[in-house]
């Protein structure tokens, strides 16, 4: 039991080693965009000195580097800063910016709580759905079946997420009037409405991530099916499906799981196409629109929680592989 908790501490630190890492990138990468926040406010008619006032009140004039870990600082304190989108320049000469800001947390985490919700409804569709797929294709492997499962999830995989949705916009929503084309949702919204108005971005990532799944899980379950164990337990008369989820399934459980957790770390990371087609009020749509006005904060904060997640999903995924397989539990 102290290897695996030894196992565990150390797949923890390197996760905030490799956090601090990309919080870095992050930095650099966003402050490597082109134009200047306080210009883009102010317009081309903009005098050199309003310029000058502005990125000051900002902070935008310090180096980078202690701009860099004045950010790290707060985001360490929980705080994630103030979004300059909400600030009153109408009277910036000598008037104090800051006193008009609102901070990145209050913007952020509806439109969270928004992407945690369409990931949770795919995540419902997508995950029993893949390793339906995935058992029976292992169960009829090599039948018409399985052949028009892979062929029907590899185009979908291969096809680019935009394509995906007006697609189903086209067959749904527009020949069909059966969903929403726009999913328009608010705060105080019924569930059963937000519900409807989420089914057609959570088909669309249902559509893409369903695929790895399933053939993660249909390889898996037929790698063991050439196993002692299995031949024995065919060899007492138990029926093919009752191999496969009885002695199989659970035994393939670690690389699901894996490929599990990374196609949900992507139904957070990766739904910025998909809430900019459907007009999704998520944390994508907030990244897009606050890299058009170069708010930086808000871009910094987004690209954190989106490298946080794919992180802890992934040692999420690492741990429970090693509880699940005694192998991984004693490695001598």
């Amino acid at each position: 039991m102290n290897s695996v908790v030894t196992i565990i501490a150390q797949r923890l630190a390197l996760g905030l080693l490799t956090l601090l890492i990309v919080s870095i990138v992050i930095f650099a990468a966003v402050n490597m965009l082109p134009g200047d926040f306080a210009e883009l406010i102010l317009g081309q008619g903009a005098t050199p000195e309003a310029v000058t006032a502005i990125r000051s009140d900002l902070g935008l004039d310090q180096p980078p580097v202690a701009r860099y870990f004045t950010w790290l600082g707060g985001v360490m304190q929980g705080d994630l800063g103030n979004s300059f989108a909400q600030a009153n320049f109408a009277n910036f000469a000598g008037a104090d910016v800051n006193s008009g800001l609102t901070s990145v947390a209050d913007q952020i985490r509806p439109r969270f709580a928004n992407t945690m919700f369409l990931a949770l409804v795919t995540a419902a569709i997508a995950v029993p759905l893949s390793l339906t797929l995935g058992v029976l294709a292992a169960l009829f492997r090599n039948s018409l079946f399985d052949r028009i499962a892979n062929v029907g999830t590899l185009t979908s995989i291969s096809s680019p997420e935009f394509f995906l949705a007006y697609v189903l916009i086209l067959f749904l929503a527009v020949l069909n009037p059966w969903l929403p084309s726009l999913s328009n949702i608010y705060d105080g919204m019924g569930f059963g409405e937000r519900l409807q108005r989420t089914l057609l971005p959570a088909l669309t990532l249902t559509l893409v991530v369903t695929a790895h799944m399933m053939r993660m899980t249909r390889a898996a379950i037929i790698n063991l099916l050439a196993s002692p164990y299995i031949e024995m337990a065919r060899l007492k008369g138990l029926s093919p499906m009752r191999v496969i989820l009885r002695h199989a399934l659970p035994n393939a459980l670690a690389p699901i799981i894996n490929v599990v957790a990374l196609n949900l770390a992507y139904l957070i990371t990766g739904v910025v196409v998909v809430e900019v087609v459907f007009v999704y009020p998520g944390i994508g749509q907030l990244f897009v629109d606050s890299v058009k006005i170069r708010d930086i904060p808000v871009v910094q904060a987004c690209c954190l929680i989106f490298a946080a997640a794919y992180i802890l999903l992934n040692l999420t995924a690492d741990i429970l592989s090693i509880l699940s397989n005694p192998r991984l539990r004693h490695p001598k």
